[in-house]
């Protein structure tokens, strides 16, 4: 597998653009290519600073291609497949919680870099029936931010954006999707507040 993946890592970076969308639809998908997305944007935007909207842009669009897919094959009949390898209870409240709020249960797992799993909240989102608007909503605000945030390292940091995000991914990743948390709560707490004055 790790040849297989050096090889399309290599494919891509050969490919340009093109590359990038491919490897962000089938790491969003069904493969997983851990960071390579983020390492090319790096390596891109470090040699074409002119481009970074290009890549960025990009990178976001196959990422939401790509969930698009798995989001799909959980609202075609993902929940067996997920009954069966998580315990009920969990799944059961992992639906209820994505009925509820659908587009803040997909942004913040969104933001969070590897080894944090991003596939199975896109699977339990179909499941979940969260509407399609919504989804595709999350996924382009939570994968760009973190693309075009990348692709702004690159641009002020060269090739030590690699190393800047190697160090600090994590770090930064949680902090964004805390601040998402805090807003989308507040957002929810505003809402509620309206509905219930009107």
């Amino acid at each position: 597998m790790e040849r297989f993946v050096s090889w399309v890592q290599g494919f891509a970076l050969a490919l340009g653009g093109p590359g990038l969308f491919l490897i962000a639809i089938l790491d969003s998908s069904f493969l997983s290519f851990p960071e390579v997305v983020d390492l090319l944007i790096v390596v891109y935007v470090t040699h074409h600073k002119e481009r970074l909207i290009y890549y960025a842009t990009l990178a976001t669009l196959g990422s939401i291609a790509g969930c698009f897919l798995l989001y799909y094959v959980g609202l075609r009949g993902g929940e067996a497949f997920v009954r069966k390898r998580f315990h009920g209870a969990l799944v059961d409240r992992a639906l209820e919680l994505f009925q509820k709020h659908g587009l803040l249960a997909v942004i913040i797992p969104s933001l969070l870099p590897p080894p944090i799993p991003f596939k199975p909240f896109v699977l339990i989102a179909g499941i979940a029936r969260v509407r399609q608007v919504d989804f595709l909503l999350a996924v382009a605000l939570g994968r760009g931010a973190r693309y075009f945030g990348e692709g702004l390292l690159a641009f002020w940091y060269g090739e030590r954006a690699a190393e800047l995000l190697k160090h600090n991914a994590q770090t930064v990743s949680l902090v964004v999707a805390g601040l998402a948390l805090v807003g989308g709560v507040g957002w929810i707490w505003f809402r509620s507040r309206r509905a219930r004055a009107s």
